[in-house]
């Protein structure tokens, strides 16, 4: 790794760029939120001149590492300008973005990535850098849509499946306390897939309804209890879309916080984003903060320890 400054403090916030607008708009909305957070923020960018280094000359290598840095410089001094206080530190990587991304964040950074990079080819789209930080992620990854002249609305809102989105909500509370805004804790169940095919089953729709609010009712009574000074409001919906609620929702949100569910790649190779959190990446029309579900390990997590949110 070929760093510009020094390395990262280990719980700052981490952004990368590429050059592209998607990707600057990115840095400095994490400028913001490491001001928020009172950390620093770490600005890489990673080159992957190693994974290239067969096909490239000696002089194109030091080409790409002179406009990295460039870049690197000129993102720096935007987000001080804007935030004249905040610690910032860049560094220039040889290795891929997403390596690089992770990396950097250790263990207890939060990666924060543009809507789509220099690849994408519509605003709903996000680019394949942010997918595979967002699926390979041990850390908290924020993809940074829908920041453009955004007003904030005051609420954060929480997407809670079950139980286990106590974590995600907790996290939600917490960002609610730094933006003093609201939380809403919102239980989408699919009312097809609860049923299934069975048209005999209708009559037990009350039934299966109690329990997805009973679920909520305990994740919302919990919160309530461990964050008193906080507006907590808990609402369960039935849809034969949840990610359609989730991202109609989302336009009454500062922030959409949600368990970073991963599910198995086609052929065993990896481990693919859930089809709902994938549709929010996509498609939600602010800010989304996955937040890796407890046990739900990615590969890049033995890599890191070696040396060298509702589907």
């Amino acid at each position: 790794m070929d760093s510009a400054i020094r390395t990262p403090d280990t719980s700052s916030v981490i952004v990368g760029v590429d050059g592209s607008a998607p990707a600057r708009a990115a840095a400095l909305w994490a400028a913001g939120e490491a001001v928020r957070r009172g950390r620093p923020l770490h600005i890489v960018h990673g080159s992957d001149t190693d994974g290239r280094a067969l096909y490239l000359s000696a002089e194109t290598v030091e080409e790409i590492r002179a406009a990295g840095r460039e870049l690197l410089d000129a993102t720096a001094k935007a987000v001080t300008d804007r935030y004249p206080g905040l610690q910032v530190t860049t560094e220039f990587s040889r290795t891929d973005a997403v390596t690089t991304l992770h990396r950097a964040a250790g263990l207890h950074g939060t990666i924060v990535v543009g809507n789509r990079g220099l690849g994408g080819f519509g605003s709903l789209m996000l680019g394949s850098v942010g997918l595979d930080t967002a699926a390979t992620a041990e850390n908290p990854v924020i993809v940074a849509r829908g920041i453009d002249g955004a007003e904030e609305r005051g609420t954060v809102l929480a997407a809670v499946r079950d139980e286990h989105d106590l974590v995600c909500a907790r996290h939600a509370a917490r960002e609610a306390q730094l933006r003093r805004a609201s939380v809403r804790l919102l239980h989408v169940w699919n009312i097809l897939q609860s049923l299934g095919n069975v048209v005999t089953m209708l009559d037990r729709v009350d039934e299966i309804a109690g329990g997805h609010e009973k679920t909520l009712r305990t994740v919302t009574d919990t919160i309530h209890e461990e964050f008193p000074d906080l507006t907590v409001q808990g609402e369960a919906e039935k849809s034969v879309s949840v990610a359609g609620v989730l991202v109609e929702a989302s336009h009454h949100a500062d922030l959409l916080v949600m368990g970073g569910r991963r599910a198995p790649a086609p052929l065993g190779l990896g481990r693919n984003l859930g089809r709902v959190t994938h549709s929010l990446l996509h498609h939600a029309h602010c800010p989304v903060l996955l937040i890796p579900r407890p046990g739900s390990r990615s590969p890049r997590a033995s890599e890191r320890e070696t040396p060298s949110g509702p589907d």
